[in-house]
């Protein structure tokens, strides 16, 4: 849409293109980066904010298709209409915002922690109270836990007071959060240093989705050919795993679920913990399909006499990809969904957008990661 914005076009009589200018790398990276610090900011808050909406107002304590149109329409066009469909989206948002239950923010989590670890650092030396004591334990003027747990106990002395008439208020509140912290924020960062293990499963689940750029790449080199006038685009494969992982859902919440425990004769459901462990073995299992293929395809690409040319096309269907796609998509389903509740279940309530968020997370630095294996395989055939 800007012409200066990308390089002149490539000279067809040379076989020559200019690099792009550093203003231009600027602009391409800072739109990525918009792209991510907004995706960012709805993501980790809409699940949250959609939670808050169906809570009672009186009771407080109630609780790839469009691949195609880049591909025959051009990358303009496919980028244009998410574009508009992202700004019908923004307007229709403000619309219907007198209508939202709106939580005010009362406090910074990420400063709740540092004050938690400065405190509990500088009260290294005080003894602990005795067990079950909550004398000099500090909690919030509404809080039900007096006593903080066991668990991670280290960071129970940023709770404990050493004078009261000088860290209280008379209110109840703390004086200096820097000197004495609550039970509540103590809690917080013990909740949140708990679930970080479990951080790595959706890590290890994202690197696997995330090889479908070689399974492009496969895509690519097969016969995509369903009929005379219909050929599959190799992006649009992965709408198989999309199609799975929905129909599984539906299954699994309207069927399954009402079914077994029509059975049982009480309520049945996988704990989130099973979920995640029957998605990473899905993924597993979908990377050791994909091998399979890969050397089937290689062994027909050698038959054929183009073992010297990668991007030679084979007579082999393209259509012995969809079982990956199809276990990848399981595999998100089983994971992602069970990890996202996972985390929103076990953060107390004050921390719904970093619950969300969790799981973005993951995605992030598992992409990142993802680039690293691929850049190392592309290294090692060079080598080769």
């Amino acid at each position: 849409m800007i012409p200066t914005s990308k390089p002149n076009p490539c000279n067809q009589s040379t076989q020559s293109c200019r690099s792009p200018t550093a203003a231009q790398l600027a602009h391409l990276f800072s739109s990525f980066a918009l792209i991510s610090i907004g995706a960012g900011g709805v993501w980790s808050c809409s699940i949250a904010f959609g939670a808050d909406q169906l809570e009672s107002r009186d009771n407080s304590k109630h609780q790839v298709v469009l691949e195609t149109f880049f591909d025959h329409v051009g990358w303009r066009v496919g980028f244009r209409m998410p574009a508009t469909l992202i700004f019908l989206s923004v307007i229709m948002f403000f619309i219907a915002s007198p209508l939202y239950l709106k939580k005010k923010p009362k406090k910074s989590l990420f400063t709740g922690f540092a004050q938690v670890i400065v405190v509990a650092y500088r009260n290294r030396n005080l003894s602990f109270p005795f067990p079950n004591s909550s004398e000099r334990y500090h909690h919030g003027k509404d809080s039900e836990i007096v006593v903080p747990r066991d668990k991670l106990r280290f960071s129970n002395k940023a709770c404990i007071t050493r004078n009261s008439e000088q860290d209280i208020a008379p209110d109840g509140s703390t004086v200096n959060l820097w000197r004495l912290c609550t039970i509540e924020q103590v809690e917080e960062l013990k909740a949140l240093i708990k679930v970080l293990p479990l951080l790595s499963t959706g890590i290890m689940l994202s690197i696997n989705v995330n090889q479908t750029r070689f399974i492009l790449i496969q895509a690519s080199s097969l016969d995509r050919q369903i009929s005379q006038n219909f050929e599959i685009l190799p992006a649009s494969f992965a709408t198989f795993g999309h199609i799975v992982m929905v129909i599984w859902v539906i299954l699994y919440d309207r069927m399954i679920l009402p079914l077994a425990s029509k059975i049982k004769g009480k309520p049945v459901q996988l704990g989130v913990k099973l979920r995640m462990g029957i998605g990473l073995l899905l993924s597993c299992m979908a990377v050791v399909v994909s091998a399979i293929v890969e050397m089937i395809r290689r062994g027909n690409t050698i038959q054929e006499g183009n073992s010297s040319d990668d991007s030679a096309m084979s007579c082999m269907p393209a259509t012995w990809l969809v079982p990956q796609y199809c276990l990848l998509g399981l595999a998100e389903a089983f994971t992602a969904i069970g990890q996202t509740e996972f985390f929103y279940t076990e953060l107390p309530k004050s921390m719904s957008s970093i619950a969300a968020a969790m799981f973005g997370l993951g995605m992030a630095v598992s992409n990142s990661l993802s680039s690293i294996v691929i850049s190392c395989l592309k290294t090692s055939e060079v080598s080769l």
